[in-house]
């Protein structure tokens, strides 16, 4: 997919991100009900992988 428009590259960008953040959020929801890892693990993981997609996604977008 070839996207020339600044904001609809932005746009598709986030619709991935938040996609990424369903699917890894699902597993990590899986693994919880699986394996009885404490919430405040899965909170932490979910913290760390934000702040990951802030600081690797964010300068792309602007």
């Amino acid at each position: 997919m070839i996207v020339h428009n600044g904001i609809m590259n932005s746009h598709v960008m986030v619709t991935f991100v938040c996609l990424g953040l369903l699917m890894i959020g699902g597993l990590l929801v899986a693994m919880r009900l699986r394996h009885r890892y404490h919430p405040n693990l899965i909170g932490a993981l979910i913290g760390a992988m934000l702040c990951f997609v802030l600081l690797e996604a964010l300068p792309a977008l602007t």
